[in-house]
Parts: structure tokens; sequence; C-alpha cells
């Protein structure tokens, strides 16, 4: 095992021009409180991570009930992570011991008749989100979304209507002040809302157009406007958190728009999820922006469901299958290089010491250096995973340790900073 103390400059380098405001009290401590951590972007605050690792790395590893593809939220000692069990017909919320992979707590949010859902994802595919009091689970249609302290106690918990999705829900929630964001994209009756945290009582419901989606929700401060930002099916829009306003509205190229927008130097990066222009949104716009506001749009090709990763000054974008990971220049959206991933991706990548960390279904990941005119893998790591594994959360790395979940395990790589 390896590890590598870069600075994290590279993080600040790939957000400027923004305030990135997370549901966190301190953005540089070892908490990941979100979907994509402290910054809503997929980089650490932090450094001195492992960069190679192997089986023999692996400090703990835990067998987990159910199926579930959420991504690990951590605060302090908790990881909160969600799974669901008897085919759909019961989603639950748990809590782990990071120092070991003990189960703390494990609460049952709702049991019924479950929804539909795309082999691919499933019912338990949102992760969490927490501000160190209370932690979020979002389980779409069927499963509504439900409160919790971080010990496990009930607080509330909210049906949100039927909505027709088809494939699953995967939008993670998002905690601006105090209230919580929630997007519920589907074929019929789509909306994004705003709960109160503290009660679950509805703040503000805002009407969407009327596809499917998994896109989750990103809050930025742009020239002295907070903007809760999301993807979809026709395009991205901007939202006042506080009252559901839309601000602008930017056309996509070709639907779907699962993957996250990533914010960075003064833009907005998005890709639609299938084969469709990668493009740029400055977000300072009103209305209607798909002519006035677009910085750039390049031509791609693929099946994506990973969201981007801003590093440096690159844009790091990845294919589902094959396995092509792009880069592209940021400020300019040229071409800098392709490269092939090896199997199927659809994790959405992290960055910490200055890298990009890929995960494919199989468990392996891929270590990449960014900017130069060729891709350059830094390392090809993997935890020895079994064949019935597949892996399709993201990596989170908090407090000098990497946690990887599959759907049949969770994994802890390295030790704790102290």
């Amino acid at each position: 095992m390896v590890f590598q103390g870069r600075r994290f400059s590279t993080v600040l380098l790939a957000v400027v021009g923004f305030s990135l405001l997370g549901n966190v009290a301190n953005a540089f401590d070892s908490n990941w409180p979100q979907w994509r951590g402290p910054l809503g972007t997929g980089h650490s605050t932090e450094d001195g991570f492992p960069t190679k690792w192997t089986a023999d790395d692996v400090t703990w590893q835990v067998d987990l009930r159910g199926q579930g593809q959420s991504s690990p939220t951590i605060w302090g000692n908790r990881i909160f992570l969600t799974t669901a069990l008897e085919q759909g017909a019961e989603r639950v919320v748990f809590c782990l011991d990071r120092n070991n992979g003990r189960v703390i707590w494990e609460k049952t949010a709702w049991k019924g008749s479950p929804n539909r859902a795309h082999k691919m994802n499933g019912w338990a595919s949102a992760s969490c989100t927490t501000d160190g009091e209370h932690v979020y689970g979002f389980f779409g249609t069927a499963g509504g979304v439900h409160c919790y302290t971080i010990d496990g106690e009930p607080v509330w918990s909210k049906e949100i209507g039927a909505f027709d999705n088809q494939w699953g829900e995967a939008a993670c929630p998002l905690i601006v002040d105090d209230v919580l964001i929630q997007v519920c994209d589907s074929d019929d009756n789509a909306y994004v809302m705003g709960l109160d945290k503290a009660t679950g009582k509805e703040i503000w419901t805002t009407k969407r157009d009327n596809k499917r989606g998994w896109s989750s929700p990103i809050l930025i401060n742009h020239s002295g406007r907070r903007q809760v930002v999301v993807n979809g099916d026709t395009g991205v829009r901007s939202y006042n958190p506080l009252t559901g306003r839309e601000y602008w509205y930017c056309k996509s190229y070709n639907g779907r728009g699962t993957p996250t927008v990533t914010p960075g130097f003064d833009m907005i990066f998005s890709v639609n999820g299938k084969s469709g222009d990668v493009y740029a949104i400055k977000p300072d716009g009103s209305g209607n922006v798909t002519e006035t506001h677009q910085a750039w749009h390049t031509p791609r090709k693929g099946r994506d469901l990973p969201s981007p990763i801003l590093v440096e000054k690159s844009l790091l974008v990845a294919s589902l299958r094959p396995g092509t990971l792009t880069s592209y220049n940021a400020l300019t959206g040229d071409v800098e290089w392709q490269g092939r991933l090896a199997g199927n991706n659809s994790s959405t990548p992290v960055s910490f010491d200055g890298l990009a960390f890929f995960i494919n279904e199989a468990g392996e990941t891929v270590a990449v250096e960014p900017g130069g005119s060729e891709m350059k893998i830094v390392s090809t790591n993997t935890v020895g995973a079994k064949e019935d594994e597949i892996f399709r959360a993201s990596l989170t790395p908090s407090g000098g340790q990497i946690f990887i979940r599959s759907n049949k395990r969770l994994y802890c790589i390295g030790k704790r900073a102290k």
C-alpha cells in the first residue's frame, strides 16, 4: 500500500470561481456527509490516502444484508448506508462502526409492495446525507423519505406520492440550511421538493419535465446567488434552494440526464447519459439560457452513467461500456486524450491526492493522473472481491481510509489518520 502526500490545491483549482456549500460544519475535516463528499464535487479536502492497494491492504471487510448500491456516508465514527430486503419489499437504513464494520443500528424504513426497478439499479441506490445530528434516506415512490437521529432514533417519515420512474430511483437528498431537497424525476408527475429537515413538512414543490431520471442536486454559490442545480432528461435546471423558484434552464443534447453535474471555473459541466455533446454552462443567467450561456460544447459518443470529475483543468468523463475515459480541457472543451478502462464503469469517480479514481463493476480501481496528452495510469488496485460482487457505489475517502461498497460487502482500506 502506497500513500502520497500531495497538497489539495488541486481541489481549490477545480472549483475556482465558486463557493461550494455542503451540509458540513467544516469542509476541511474527515466527514463525508453526502454523496460526492463535503464539497459535492467528488473531491476529498484531505490528503495522505492510499493510492495503491491489494487485498492484503484490506483493514476489514463485512458482509451486508440485502442488496444495495448507495455509497458510504460518514460522520465521525459512523458509516450510513441503505439496503433493500426481499426484492425491494423492505427498505433499511443502517449504521456501521468505521473502526471495524460492526452494526451500530439498523432500522426498517418501509415495508410493502415494491415498485419496479432496473436490474442495474434496485431499490437502495440513493446515498444518505447527514448534518451530524440527523441522517436522511430516500427510497423513491414506494419507500419515501426518512429521518433518523445519528443514534438511530426515528424522527419523521414522509410518503412522497406516486410517480412512475419504471427503473427505480437514485437521486440523493441534499441539505441546504434547514431545507432537505429531494429530486423526484419520473415519466409522470415529476418534481423537486424542499422539506423542513426537522419535521418533514413540505416547504415548496416545483414541477419538472415528466421524464425519468436519476441525477442528484448540487449546491453552488455564484456571484452571491445560491443555486441548486440538477441535470435531467431535457436539460439542466437551476433553482432557488429556499423557495424552489427556477432561475434558469439549459437544453441538453440527448436525454436521460443520469449523471450529476459538476461545477468549476465559473461553469457547470454536464453530460447527457446517452450519446450527445458534453457541455459547459455559465450559471449567471435567467430563463432559457441555451443560446446565451453555453461556454462550449463538444460532441461525445457512448452511454454515460458516471458523473464527470474535474481535476486541475481536466474534465474526466468515463463511459459505461466500453470503458472509455476521455479528458477534456475544462476551459475550452477540447479533447486532451482518450484511454481505456477495464470492464463496465457505472460508478462516479472521486479525487484525492491530485488523482482521479475509477472503480469498475468488478471492483478494480484505476488511479489516473490528470493533464498531459495521453492517459497516465498510476495504479490498478483490487480488494480481492468475489465473482458474485458488483461495484456501482462510489468510493468514500475519509480520515486516511477508503471505503468501498459492493452489492454484498463493505471494504475498508488503510489506517485511520491520527
